[in-house]
């Protein structure tokens, strides 16, 4: 089940389904450690004697408040004629979480309401050991672990303190859970358990008929007693509605921060534009881990999850975030990056959260033979990234300290890991990780990375160093055209690879990584050779539905829905499509084709403008994982290349200045 609305501030990263059950509490670290496991933390009402758990007999609608990461959740229930409005913020400074509560009696008749809330830790991420227990001194719960502490309570009938409440055990014979305990409408009070455990909170309002109340609830965390009990006191201190209303102002200010002139987009694509942003700093850890996807509903699919950092999409993503105007973001990535990557200069697979090397399945030795298990384009991104950072920022004082650990290091392998007949880069495993050999895409991003190394060492007056670099660069490109181009198509392969033989083997598929080939610079977007390979991946790919979309490449397997399509339509492949007819427009009306693009995005977006990894090509459901960083940060990155393209055509030819301009007046 997608998870329709996360939240977070780098620290903490909290995520809610589509039927806005808590399934996702991830801390200190984005991605790690999830104190859930993917199982739901409930929430009910009882009703002058009848009970009910949403969603069931609800009709939940999932969003946020316009330009924050506060959500905006409308519950109703017919039969117990109550609405509730709720709002939920992870404060932007502290490790606070904060549920906002409007309760509305909708009967003609005062209400005995009664809202109960169920919390399903499983510290650390396993239920073994946990403890729950009441403390009277705050009036609080607290559910802990070894250095994971989290302490709940609430602010209702204008007073603080839990009244009601329960901990028992879980998931054992005979105690399915103490959230059972809620249905009666009355709690046990129990003090205290350990083991598998759980515990619910009852929050008792009486409401005349038609009124409103409002109350709050919060869970504060951190890694001992006094930490979180000194949390709580912040929060008494600031009143959770103050807590509420400087996170909501924060994130808005943060969303709008570079003032962009919206008025030269629909307003679906700014909304949808300034969600993306939002949506995709929920899944980016402070300490520079840009996350791939924190949904653990995926574990049932493969046993593990996608709450690692892919180079790549992360390289991506920094070079989205660099574009709109959020340098912070993406400068922790890479010094993150200066810091793990091989003293060989090859960054690994993936890594967790906190930059520990990731699970993996690339083998180091292949028929008998060592090799690295890499993926090479994740090396050359970061370079080609950080050029493009350092572009629009000019810091060399950010780059100084790059410069030998990161960019030399990287640039030197790029340059020996290379096939010495061919020129080409060695074979690594796939930017798909399916399959191994020498990639168009691969080694495109090769180029921009020689290119990028070549552009700094200049930069620094390595001279000599950098002319090696560029023609290294060079002879790569001139390589992919002699092996990688198939004339007889007047396209690109995918990849070759060598079998026993000394002849390679063509792969010849039809992949929509081929936009590699504009994208990283290796040929401009009207070569020829690269309008007609982007012309086949639209005629081959394209999803001939109602729903639309490119898939990833002719009869792609993973999570296929019918034969009938090449594959499910990814958000990314989509927007390559995209970003390929940006590169190519010399007019406005040129243009238009990418928003097209831009508009089925928005339009295929789940209510709350989160994006999944890939939809179901017959009616839209998201599949894999929701939201996925690496399609909001594409979709951020197309904007503004659209935006900046937009300003090239409109210059006047004889002052050289855009008629139009980014940013509002």
């Amino acid at each position: 089940m997608p998870r329709d609305i996360p939240i977070g501030n780098g620290n903490i990263m909290i995520a809610f389904d589509r039927d806005y059950l808590l399934r996702e509490f991830c801390f200190p670290h984005v991605g790690e450690e999830n104190h859930t496991k993917g199982r739901p933390f409930r929430m009910g009402a009882w009703v002058d004697g009848s009970f009910s758990w949403i969603p069931n007999g609800w009709k939940v609608s999932t969003d946020y408040l316009d330009d924050t990461l506060a959500t905006n959740v409308s519950l109703s229930n017919d039969k117990l004629k109550i609405r509730i409005v709720a709002n939920d913020i992870v404060d932007f400074h502290e490790n606070i979480y904060v549920k906002k509560l409007t309760v509305e009696n909708l009967s003609d008749k005062t209400a005995d309401i009664r809202i109960f809330i169920a919390q399903d830790f499983r510290i650390s991420g396993n239920k073994i050991g946990d403890t729950a227990a009441f403390r009277p001194g705050n009036n609080c719960l607290v559910h802990y672990k070894g250095e994971r502490y989290f302490l709940i309570n609430i602010f209702a009938n204008k007073k603080y303190g839990i009244d009601h409440f329960a901990t028992g055990n879980k998931e054992v014979p005979g105690q399915e859970g103490t959230w059972k305990d809620a249905e009666d409408g009355i709690l046990s009070g129990n003090l205290i358990a350990q083991g598998a455990v759980d515990s619910v909170t009852g929050i008792h309002l009486r409401i005349a008929a038609g009124e409103k109340e409002t109350c709050y609830y919060w869970i504060c965390a951190g890694k001992n007693w006094k930490e979180v009990s000194q949390l709580d006191e912040i929060v008494r201190k600031k009143k959770p509605e103050n807590i509420c209303r400087r996170t909501i102002d924060y994130w808005k200010l943060w969303a709008d921060k570079e003032n962009l002139n919206f008025r030269l987009l629909p307003a679906k694509i700014a909304r949808l534009y300034r969600r993306s942003l939002l949506i995709a700093r929920t899944q980016i850890d402070n300490c520079g881990s840009i996350i791939a996807a924190n949904d653990s509903d995926v574990i049932h699919f493969n046993r593990d999850t996608y709450s690692y950092m892919w180079p790549r999409d992360a390289s991506l993503a920094a070079y989205a975030f660099d574009m709109a105007g959020y340098p912070d973001i993406s400068m922790r990535f890479f010094n993150l990056c200066a810091k793990i990557i091989e003293k060989d200069g090859y960054l690994q697979h993936k890594f967790t959260p906190t930059g520990m090397p990731g699970s993996s399945w690339h083998p180091w030795s292949r028929e008998r033979k060592r090799q690295l298990p890499i993926q090479e384009d994740e090396t050359a991104l970061v370079l080609w990234s950080l050029w493009n950072h350092y572009k629009i920022y000019r810091d060399l004082e950010f780059i100084r300290p790059l410069y030998k650990p990161l960019i030399k290091n990287a640039a030197d392998f790029l340059m020996n890991y290379r096939d010495n007949e061919t020129r080409l880069p060695l074979p690594s495993y796939d930017l798909w990780e399916e399959r191994h050999g020498v990639l168009t895409f691969t080694a495109s991003t090769v180029y921009g990375g020689l290119v990028a190394a070549a552009n700094f060492t200049g930069l620094f007056g390595e001279t000599e160093l950098s002319e090696e670099y560029l023609t290294g660069a060079n002879e790569l490109k001139e390589a992919m055209v002699k092996h990688l181009y198939l004339p007889e198509k007047k396209r690109f392969c995918r990849m070759i690879s060598y079998g026993d033989g000394d002849k390679p083997e063509i792969d010849d598929t039809v992949d929509a990584s081929l936009y590699g080939i504009f994208a990283f610079g290796v040929f401009p977007a009207d070569d020829e050779k690269v309008s007609q390979t982007m012309r086949q991946v639209y005629e081959k790919l394209w999803c001939k539905t109602d729903v639309g979309g490119i898939a990833r490449y002719e009869n792609d397997q993973y999570y296929r829905i019918t034969q009938s399509v090449p594959g499910n339509p990814w958000f990314v492949t989509t927007l390559w499509l995209a970003q390929y007819h940006i590169a190519n427009s010399r007019t406005r009306e040129d243009l238009g084709k990418a928003m097209a693009i831009m508009e089925w995005v928005s339009d295929h977006a789940l209510p709350s403008g989160v994006l999944a990894e890939q939809v179901n090509p017959l009616d839209n459901s998201p599949l894999s994982v929701s939201p996925l960083t690496w399609s909001h940060a594409t979709f951020v990155a197309v904007v503004q290349e659209y935006l900046n393209r937009l300003l090239e055509i409109e210059k006047c030819p004889a002052c050289g200045h855009s008629n139009i301009s980014k940013r509002r007046d």
